[in-house]
């Protein structure tokens, strides 16, 4: 038997997992409790994978960022038993009504990267008579795309990208000390788009990954058939402005936009367009208006 999964190696054709550097998804897995409710929640898919790939059954699965819950919903149907860090206490409570007493589970409402975090879960561990995690799943907000509390702590919240960084090297080197010497730990993240620029987000995470003792394993990218066709139906389609209800907030934005390119401001006209981008609006241009 393999030393890091229940997967009958014998019968390799069997085992239905992807073992890809590039991940094609025709859709999001929709069953059971996995809800849409909460922004950017990735796809069931993800931890489904990497908890049978580098996990047993009872084994015992750490995630940071408990968002919408949708690790610890996986773990659950598979019968691994988690252990969940976030500062909203709203999404722990809902957590704790989702997931049933089948498996074990921890919840903790505080910051990941603080250290006290990681004394009160050694306790834990301790408690359990378990040595430390066997699988680390961490999908941390993409720097400052969307706001997602008004915590000081939230990664969200940093007004940096080097800020992030070290904040979410607090959170590398906490899951470190938690995990089993040589076990498995999975970061999911989005490259972002600011002022006309690509920032290489995952990969700046990578460095600061490797810089705390991690060995880097693999890079897998993901695309998703479903979004990628809601993507250009929803930014490349002309839309006219009496077909659907503008908010308030890209009205305003297009109007600010719109000044600037009177004004000859084009820089802050590029600024806003790449703002409204980020917002899945894109504003066409005509001689009268937009």
């Amino acid at each position: 038997m393999p030393k890091f999964n229940d997967l009958d190696l014998k019968n390799w054709k069997e085992i239905d997992l992807n073992m890809d550097s590039l991940w094609v998804i025709p859709e999001r897995k929709k069953w059971w409790k996995h809800s849409n409710f909460y922004h950017w929640n990735f796809i069931p898919q993800i931890p489904e994978h990497f908890i049978k790939r580098y996990t047993k059954k009872c084994w015992c699965v750490f995630d940071p960022f408990l968002w919408s819950a949708t690790t610890a919903i996986e773990t659950e149907s598979l019968g691994r038993n988690i252990v969940w860090v976030d500062i909203q206490e709203d999404l722990i409570k809902r957590a704790n009504e989702l997931i049933w007493d089948s498996i074990k589970k921890y919840f903790l409402v505080w910051d990941s990267g603080d250290i006290k975090t990681r004394n009160i879960i050694k306790w834990y561990l301790e408690t359990q008579q378990v040595e430390g995690f066997d699988l680390a799943i961490l999908h941390p907000p993409y720097a400052d795309i969307i706001k997602f509390s008004g915590e000081k702590e939230d990664l969200s919240n940093c007004k940096t990208i080097d800020e992030f960084l070290d904040w979410f090297e607090k959170v590398l080197k906490n899951t470190y000390n938690l995990l089993k010497g040589w076990w498995y730990c999975v970061i999911v993240i989005w490259d972002k788009y600011q002022n006309s620029e690509w920032i290489p987000l995952g990969f700046k995470c990578m460095e600061r990954w490797q810089k705390i003792w991690f060995k880097l394993k693999s890079i897998i990218v993901k695309n998703m058939e479903w979004n990628r066709w809601k993507y250009f139906k929803t930014l490349f389609k002309p839309i006219e402005k009496e077909e659907i209800e503008v908010p308030k907030e890209i009205k305003l934005l297009t109007e600010k936009r719109w000044e600037a390119k009177e004004n000859k401001d084009f820089a802050t006209a590029d600024k806003l367009r790449d703002e409204l981008l980020q917002k899945w609006w894109k504003v066409l241009d005509k001689k009268e208006g937009y």
